[in-house]
C-alpha cells in the first residue's frame, strides 16, 4: 500500500518564497477548466483508473482543504488548484459573523497532495446572507477557477476576479458586480478562456457576461440582459470555422449564441419552459445539447445561425432535466444524472435509452445535493459522485452497465464538486478534503464502502479519536490532523449542506414567472435597473 495522508515534507516557508515556477503550458491533458476541455466533462487523459477504490485501497492522498465549497478542482501540469470558502457559513444554526467570510484559492502538488501555496481573498461587502435554500445548499465558493498554463483565475462573485501566477503571486483583480439577485442565491458559472480574455457569466453580481483582459484585467467588453437570471450554468465555445467562433450558453427557455470578441447576440432559440438553467450545455461538433433545471426541458441546436433559428436549427427537444449538474457525450450516447437516476439519451432524437436508479444511493445533504455534481468520462468509463461522497462506475453503452460504488472516506462529508481526470489520477473534492484516487492495484473489501464504517477508519478526526489525517491546508478541525496551515476548522458542524423541503418562492417550489428570468409563489423585492431580455445584437 502506497497511501499518503500528507506526513511528508511540505513546499511552505512561513514568511519565504517559493522557488520560481517555470511556465507551464496547458496539455491536452490537463483539466484546466470546470469539467476539463471545454467544458466537455470528457478526459483526454490516457491513464488507467481503477473501476473500484475505498477508505483503504486505491486512495493515494487526501489533502484537508481550509473550508467548505462546491466548485471542482482544476489541474495543470502538476498542480491542482481548488477554491474554498471559511469563517462564516459553515453551520446553519450559528453561520457567524458574515464580516469574517474568507475565499481561499489553494494548491496542492497532483503526485504527493502536499499543499504548496493558499491564498486568502476576504469577501467584499455587504455579501449576501448564508439564510434560505440557496446559499445554505451550495455555501460561497461555487465558481471554479481556470488556468492557461501561466496564471490562473478564479472567480468569488461579489469579491470580483481574481488573477494570480502558479506560485500564488498576485497579479490583478477586477470587481464585476456588487448585486444581488432577489433570491440572495449568487451566481455558480466558471469562467472561461478565449484568446486573450477571461470571460464571467455575472449573472447575479449584474446580470451580464463579461470579458477581462487576461494579462491587465481590464474590462473588454461587458453584456447585460435579463435573461441571465436563473442561469447557472457554465457557456462553451463551439468552433464553426477558422474565422467563427460562438459562445454557447443556455439560459432559462432559450440557447444563446454569442460572438467571443463583443458579447453581442449571434443567434438564439426557445427551446423550452423551464424557468432555471442549472446545467451547461455539451457540444458534438455544432450540435450542442442543452438541459434546463427544475420543470424539465432539453434540446439539440444546431449552433452557427443568426437571429432567431428556433424554427430553423432546432434538432429536438424534450422534457429531461438535469436538475443541479451537466449531461456529458461519448460520440454515442448522451448521459445525465437526475434526482439518483442515470439516463441516457439518443443525441439524434432525444429520446430515453436508458434509465438506471443509482444503486444503494444516499442523500448527502438537503435540496437537490445529490446531483450537485456532474458525471463525467475517463478511461472509457462515466464517473459519477452524488453528495454525500458514492461514487459510482459505468461502463458506457446503451445499458450503462454499472461497474461499481465505491467511497473516498466514512466520514460524513459533503460532495458538491464535479471530479477532475489527469495523469491517472482521479481528483475529487469534499466540504472538508481534496482526495486522489489512482490505481494502485489494491483490492477493495466491499465492508469498506459501507455507510457505517468506522469514522477512524477513513482517516481525519472521527467519534473513536483520530485517524490517518496527516497535515493540510485546514489545519486542526478539517478532518486533516494537526500541522496544516490557514484558517482554524473548515468543517463546522452540519457542513454546508441542506435546503430542506420546498422550492424557490412560497407554494409550488420553484417556477411561476418573474421579472428577467424566473420567479416564485410570492412577489421579491427587485432593486436592479431595467435591463434587455437578450445582449444586444450582432446585427
Amino acid at each position: 500500500m502506497n497511501r499518503r495522508f500528507n506526513r511528508g515534507w511540505r513546499l511552505i516557508a512561513l514568511g519565504g518564497l517559493l522557488a520560481a515556477t517555470p511556465m507551464l503550458s496547458v496539455s491536452a491533458d490537463d483539466w484546466n477548466r470546470f469539467r476539463g476541455p471545454n467544458g466537455s466533462g470528457v478526459s483526454n487523459d490516457g491513464g488507467s483508473l481503477p473501476e473500484q477504490w475505498s477508505p483503504k485501497a486505491n486512495v493515494a492522498w487526501k489533502t484537508a482543504l481550509p473550508g467548505a465549497g462546491v466548485s471542482s478542482p482544476i489541474v495543470v501540469g502538476d498542480r491542482v488548484f481548488v477554491t474554498a470558502y471559511s469563517g462564516y457559513g459553515l453551520d446553519r444554526q450559528d453561520p457567524g459573523d458574515i464580516n469574517d467570510l474568507v475565499r481561499h484559492l489553494v494548491c496542492v502538488d497532483l503526485q504527493t497532495g502536499e499543499p504548496l501555496w493558499q491564498k486568502d481573498v476576504p469577501a467584499a461587502q455587504p455579501e449576501d446572507p448564508y439564510t434560505g435554500i440557496g446559499v445554505t445548499a451550495h455555501g460561497y465558493a461555487s465558481h471554479t477557477p481556470v488556468s492557461d498554463g501561466k496564471n490562473v483565475y478564479a472567480y468569488f462573485g461579489k469579491s470580483g476576479l481574481h488573477a494570480f501566477d502558479l506560485d500564488g503571486n498576485p497579479l490583478w483583480n477586477v470587481p464585476l458586480g456588487k448585486e444581488s439577485d432577489p433570491w440572495k442565491w449568487g451566481s455558480s458559472s466558471s469562467p472561461i478562456l478565449f484568446e486573450d480574455t477571461v470571460i464571467v457569466t455575472a449573472s447575479a453580481e449584474s446580470q451580464a457576461i463579461v470579458a477581462v483582459d487576461k494579462a491587465t484585467g481590464k474590462e473588454v467588453w461587458r453584456q447585460e440582459a435579463e435573461g441571465l437570471d436563473g442561469m447557472w450554468g457554465t457557456p462553451l465555445l463551439v468552433q464553426i470555422d477558422d474565422q467563427r467562433t460562438d459562445l454557447v450558453m443556455s439560459v432559462p427557455k432559450e440557447v444563446w449564441g454569442l460572438d467571443p470578441r463583443t458579447g453581442k447576440l449571434r443567434w438564439y432559440a426557445a427551446t423550452s419552459d423551464a424557468e432555471q438553467a442549472h446545467s451547461s450545455a455539451v457540444a458534438d461538433g455544432h450540435r450542442v445539447f442543452a438541459f434546463t433545471g427544475r420543470g424539465g426541458g432539453s434540446a439539440s441546436v444546431q449552433a452557427g445561425g443568426n437571429g432567431d433559428v428556433t424554427d430553423s436549427q432546432v434538432d429536438w427537444t424534450g422534457r429531461d432535466s438535469a436538475r443541479f449538474g451537466s449531461p456529458v457525450f461519448d460520440g454515442k450516447n448522451l448521459y445525465l444524472v437526475a434526482g439518483g437516476v442515470l439516463t441516457v439519451i439518443d443525441p439524434e432524437t432525444g429520446d430515453k435509452v436508458t434509465q438506471n436508479r443509482l444503486e444503494g444511493a444516499s442523500r448527502g445533504g438537503g435540496m437537490g445535493s445529490q446531483d450537485y455534481g456532474s458525471p463525467i468520462i475517463a478511461d472509457g468509463k462515466l464517473i459519477y459522485v452524488n453528495g454525500s461522497g458514492q461514487a459510482f462506475v459505468y461502463r458506457l453503452g446503451d445499458e450503462a452497465e454499472l461497474l461499481g460504488v465505491n467511497r473516498v472516506t466514512a466520514d460524513a462529508e459533503t460532495f458538491g464538486g464535479t471530479p477532475a481526470v489527469a495523469q491517472g489520477r482521479l481528483l475529487l473534492r469534499s466540504n472538508k478534503h481534496l482526495y486522489c484516487v489512482t490505481d494502485e492495484n489494491e483490492t477493495v473489501d466491499p465492508a469498506d464502502n459501507s455507510i457505517e464504517v468506522a469514522a477512524t477508519d477513513a482517516g481525519g478526526r472521527g467519534p473513536g479519536g483520530r485517524g490517518p489525517g496527516g497535515p493540510g491546508f485546514g489545519g486542526r478541525g478539517s478532518g486533516g490532523g494537526r500541522g496544516g496551515f490557514g484558517n482554524r476548522g473548515g468543517g463546522g458542524r452540519g457542513g454546508f449542506g441542506g435546503g430542506g423541503r420546498g422550492g424557490a418562492g412560497g407554494r409550488g417550489g420553484f417556477g411561476g414567472s418573474g421579472r428577467g428570468g424566473f420567479g416564485g409563489g410570492g412577489d421579491r423585492e427587485d432593486s436592479r435597473p431595467e435591463r434587455p431580455q437578450r445582449p444586444e445584437s450582432a446585427s
